[in-house]
């Protein structure tokens, strides 16, 4: 398979082939960010879990091929980029804390801007010409004063924050997340400034390259905005906009969430003045955001956040057993009694099954895969329809 692509660099300890595995799973069909991670619990390695997966009932599983990930390793290359493993060093530490983490980021510029005192600005995409002379000020502002300015690169406000964030003296930067492949530019007006925060900034991807942006992977984006920053400051948006959908995000991770008041007569403000109605604190200046984040150590800020279910270890030393449930009903069985439609808290059906809690994950990997449960933010899980 000949010499590591310089485009993927791995975490101290990672093989070529365990990285290449690794890319394999999370780029096969039916495996999302959590059951990747359950995965790599349960069998200690990407290797092991793709032995394992057919054994699994997952009828006709069918992994990423190797030739296929050498072609996206290439990709990586050719556009200048390089993958973050979840446990690798230079992976922003921040977005490591959050559920859902993506396993594997592809980036272009300089990771460590990404903990420079990170702070997310988002908005209407087609935002007044008030709010984006707002955000650009407030992101030059907070530029200057060290802190990275996080957004993802749409019209309006986004690309309001970046411009700012790049003229700020002494500016620490500014981080654009993309719905896309990180060669893609989306809108395609943004092409030149996509490529000046890659240049002076850092651009950060899910998306294996080549892949054009379409409407799901939009609130796929925001999770990543959200688990990036301190705090979420929303300064213009509509109700359910994509820029609420962070805010609630960043409420969820345990950070701050801000916004900014506008009028009740734009219909463009309204999402933000019901974010402040909710708890969201209201900012208007550069020191209420500051004020906001000293100290902050990850703790809920307010009522926005909704309880956070513990922490699964992401491995598991030597592929530790896991436990089999008591004779009688499988464990598959118990669970699958206790679900309805209604998303129930994974803590919650531990408690009520009566199985060790590694036997409940097992048993809701398997179900997730054959397509029995469905997982819901907030860790909670609920029964396919």
């Amino acid at each position: 398979m000949g010499e590591p692509a310089p485009s993927a660099r791995k975490p101290s300890g990672l093989t070529r082939e365990e990285g290449v595995a690794r890319i394999r799973l999370i780029r096969s069909g039916g495996i999302g960010p959590v059951n990747y991670h359950q995965l790599l619990a349960r069998f200690g390695s990407a290797s092991a879990a793709l032995e394992a997966l057919p054994g699994l009932g997952k009828a006709g599983f069918k992994p990423f091929s190797v030739k296929a990930v050498e072609a996206e390793m290439a990709a990586v290359r050719a556009a200048g980029g390089r993958y973050l493993f979840h446990d690798g060093a230079d992976y922003p530490a921040l977005l490591a804390l959050a559920e859902g983490t993506p396993p594997i980021l592809i980036v272009r510029g300089d990771p460590a801007m990404a903990a420079r005192r990170p702070v997310a600005i988002v908005g209407a995409r087609n935002a007044s010409a008030g709010a984006m002379k707002l955000a650009r000020m407030l992101a030059r502002d907070l530029a200057g004063e060290g802190c990275a300015v996080i957004s993802g690169l749409a019209r309006g406000v986004d690309a309001a924050a970046h411009e700012g964030a790049l003229s700020a003296e002494n500016s620490a930067g500014t981080v654009g997340v993309i719905a896309g492949g990180i060669d893609i530019a989306y809108p395609p007006e943004h092409a030149a400034l996509q490529e000046r925060i890659a240049r002076e900034g850092l651009l950060i991807s899910e998306m294996p390259p080549g892949t054009e942006p379409t409407q799901r992977h939009f609130p796929a984006r925001n999770r990543i905005i959200a688990g990036l920053a301190m705090g979420t400051v929303v300064v213009e948006a509509a109700p359910k906009s994509g820029s609420l959908i962070t805010a609630r995000l960043a409420g969820d991770y345990g950070r701050a969430v801000m916004a900014v008041p506008g009028s009740p007569l734009d219909p463009r403000a309204h999402g933000g003045n019901d974010l402040i109605r909710e708890g969201a604190v209201l900012v208007q200046r550069i020191e209420d955001i500051l004020e906001l984040l000293t100290d902050f150590q990850g703790a809920p800020r307010m009522p926005l956040r909704a309880p956070k279910q513990e922490a699964l270890p992401l491995a598991v030393p030597d592929a530790a057993p896991i436990p089999q449930p008591p004779a009688g009903d499988s464990a598959d069985e118990r669970i699958a009694a206790l679900l309805g439609v209604a998303p129930i808290g994974v803590d919650d059906l531990i408690r009520h099954c009566g199985l060790p809690a590694g036997v409940v994950q097992a048993a809701l990997i398997d179900m997730e895969l054959t397509g029995r449960i469905i997982r819901h933010a907030g860790g909670r899980v609920s029964r396919a329809v």
